[in-house]
């Protein structure tokens, strides 16, 4: 019974892995704002997320400006001073003050049943162009319209599975790895062979870790493949791969430390073994013979 029961506990403990670092990566990464801004901030200097900006907003720039035979020319200058503004400091303000429009957008149709489609309003960052086109005197900068150009981040359809899901994910962030940290001591703490449950405890969870690796590529080459035509999957790439570094980092943690403690207590035990086999058992000695008297 106490074989079973310390086998049934482990096994649990390796199970709960991967929803416990899915569902505290959503809590305390995705679902904090300020943390979800910082992890976004790098991305303003990199060259697919600035390349993909620049093709937004001089999209919306054009698509409110009629210049005629000159549209293929204006375009180019457009999209040159919109690329040369993404390396500016004006540029990473509006990149983060959207984000975090953004973000609280996105807790607020999570929250809200009633909520619709969830977009991303680069509007600030065409006025801070208009405005530093315009301190640096070029022609007609100060007639640039600042054009509400929206990037959809979830759809309307998303939502309905989306609020689910990440309503779980809240509910279990702080319980989950703590049900599994104390299900896995629990088990050892029964086995009657403690040096093999921790093995075992240590493969399972490695284990577990390795399928929440799988699962996020997976995810990642889901996300990358249903994106529209017209969105820059280099840009959502990048943005992927911020947003689950924090997980992908905990996950070969885990997966790591989980097959080091597995073969330290393999080779322990091995060790452990031979030393009691090479020590076998101590050899009694041999009674004399008693002589028979005369």
């Amino acid at each position: 019974m106490r074989k079973v029961l310390s086998a049934l506990l482990i096994v649990l403990a390796c199970v709960l892995v991967p929803p416990a670092g899915l569902s505290a990566w959503a809590r305390y990464e995705i679902g904090d704002t300020g943390r979800y801004v910082a992890t976004m901030a790098p991305l303003a200097e990199g060259p697919d997320v600035q390349g993909a900006i620049a093709d937004t907003v001089t999209d919306g720039i054009m698509s409110e400006v009629e210049v005629g035979p000159l549209e293929a020319e204006v375009r180019a200058y457009v999209h040159r001073a919109v690329r040369s503004f993404t390396g500016t400091e004006a540029f990473r303000a509006a990149w983060n003050t959207a984000n975090r429009a953004a973000h609280d957008a996105v807790l607020r149709a999570l929250h809200d049943d009633r909520a619709d489609t969830v977009t991303l309003d680069l509007a600030p960052v065409t006025a801070r162009l208009r405005t530093r086109l315009a301190d640096d005197r070029v022609p007609m900068a100060d007639r640039i319209p600042v054009a509400h150009t929206e990037v959809t981040v979830l759809r309307a359809q998303e939502l309905g599975s989306l609020r689910k899901g990440f309503h779980v994910l809240e509910i279990a962030g702080p319980w989950c790895p703590l049900a599994a940290v104390v299900l896995a001591v629990g088990g050892i703490l029964l086995a009657v062979r403690r040096r093999r449950a921790v093995t075992a405890t240590a493969l399972g969870m490695a284990l577990g870790a390795a399928l929440l690796a799988l699962a996020t590529a997976a995810a990642r080459a889901l996300t990358l493949e249903n994106l529209p035509e017209h969105v820059s999957r280099a840009a959502a790439g990048a943005v992927y791969d911020a947003l689950t570094e924090t997980l992908r980092t905990a996950t070969w943690s885990i997966l790591v430390l989980g097959l080091t403690v597995a073969l330290a207590t393999w080779l322990t035990d091995r060790r452990a073994r031979r030393r009691a086999g090479s020590a076998g058992p101590v050899p009694v000695p041999a009674a004399e013979p008693t002589r028979a008297r005369a």
